[in-house]
């Protein structure tokens, strides 16, 4: 299949998806339905070319493969008997659907409050965002076969919860909000870097990711949901700068900054300023302000490392998750100097075993190689570095990990 019709399929599903649960209401029977549409679309498209209407084509046989399912199911347990399925089949030779977005009630259905959040995260990251289980399992830090049972475990919950798609009631806005900003934060993260494969970055997640939470914004415009797409916009801006002409993995303090794309920086400062409350900041607009203050450093020898290493102190407190200390290590070394950060990551891996939690162990190695970098301990970064470089999946960090240990040995 093309990278083109890939693209479309990833694009267009959503969509499908939000039609069939609209009309049948039936969402587990729904999503079977998409993806028989969607295998045939890969096995034809090619071949025949891409239809003028491609939405069109997939809710036609989406429509078709979702009513041969329900037939089934009638046979089987002889349900709505009275109504029969004609009343849902649609017409062979009907129109394109109309021009609505289905993607944001879509979104907030999969984050309906009969799920744990976890489910919400990985249903709305499956129908969605696009992801593969394979690739929501690494978020979760779980199996691809726990992760395939826990996404088809919410499938049936929302058939039993009775979920409709429609939007929450204003009371529910809270709660479900919170879980797809979530969501989201996931879809983004995963687009940026992703977990596996020859690629830095999936520009189709992190865009869709973007424009997801742009619609969002626009209809629930609260602080964290602006400092959401605040964050994004700001890490965003930075993505041509992160690879080389060769595609090599470029650092932030080596990145050439004339690349960043001026405009999200601009759009992405001004969100975050607008919202900015030293008071009530939430994590979602700590971090857009650290973005921020990286975008606002002309050169890396400007960036004002001890506001960044604050701000992290307070991101900390609020989420003391592994990422987000193994940052504030870094900053403070950059702010306060390289023995201080490896005190702090010492104390941070007697507390919590950093160093020995699967789901932490490579980002640890690689930030202690880097402080022993900055000491001058080159045999001790260049060993930390190639046992960074042997537990990540995504080759381009890799090869990045295995080249600055081949630096550190050659500065010897």
């Amino acid at each position: 299949m093309t990278g083109q019709v890939e693209h479309l399929l990833r694009t267009e599903a959503p969509q499908v998806l939000g039609a069939l649960v609209r009309r049948f209401g039936q969402f587990d029977t729904a999503e079977d339905a998409v993806q028989e549409a969607l295998l045939a679309a890969s096995r034809t498209w090619p071949a025949d070319g891409v239809p003028d209407n491609p939405r069109s084509w997939l809710i036609r046989i989406a429509y078709r493969k979702m009513v041969d399912l329900l037939r089934s199911d009638q046979a089987r347990r002889r349900r709505e008997q009275e109504a029969g399925l004609a009343l849902y089949e649609p017409s062979r030779d009907a129109g394109p659907p109309a021009d609505v977005d289905d993607s944001l009630t879509l979104l907030l259905l999969c984050c309906h409050p009969s799920l744990p959040v976890t489910s919400q995260v990985a249903l709305t990251l499956r129908a969605v965002g696009g992801l593969t289980t394979a690739e929501i399992a690494h978020a979760y830090g779980t199996t691809e076969n726990t992760m395939g049972t826990r996404i088809s475990r919410a499938k049936q919950q929302l058939a039993r919860a009775g979920a409709r798609f429609t939007p929450p009631a204003d009371n529910d806005w809270t709660d479900r909000t919170a879980a797809v900003t979530q969501v989201l934060y996931l879809i983004f993260n995963e687009g940026y870097t992703t977990s596996s494969g020859t690629e830095l970055t999936r520009v189709d997640l992190t865009q869709e990711a973007i424009r997801l939470t742009r619609l969002l914004h626009g209809t629930l415009p609260s602080a964290e949901v602006t400092g959401l797409l605040a964050l994004m916009l700001l890490t965003e801006s930075r993505r041509l700068a992160r690879t080389s002409a060769d595609g090599d993995l470029v650092p932030l303090e080596q990145q050439d900054r004339t690349r960043w794309n001026a405009e999200l920086v601009q759009e992405g400062t001004a969100l975050i300023d607008s919202v900015w409350n030293r008071h009530e900041a939430g994590p979602y607009q700590l971090q857009a302000a650290i973005a921020a203050v990286h975008a606002a450093a002309e050169s890396p020898e400007r960036t004002d490392w001890p506001q960044i290493a604050a701000l992290y102190l307070w991101l900390e407190r609020l989420t003391p998750t592994a990422p987000v200390q193994l940052s504030r290590v870094v900053a403070v070394a950059h702010a306060y100097g390289p023995t201080r950060g490896l005190a702090l990551l010492d104390d941070l891996d007697r507390r919590h075993h950093l160093g020995r939690n699967p789901l932490t162990h490579q980002r640890e190695r690689a930030v202690r190689a880097h402080l022993l970098q900055m000491t001058g301990d080159a045999d001790g970064a260049a060993a930390l570095y190639r046992e960074a470089a042997a537990l990540t999946d995504n080759q381009l960090e890799r090869r990045y990990l295995h080249d600055k240990a081949g630096q550190v040995d050659h500065s010897t």
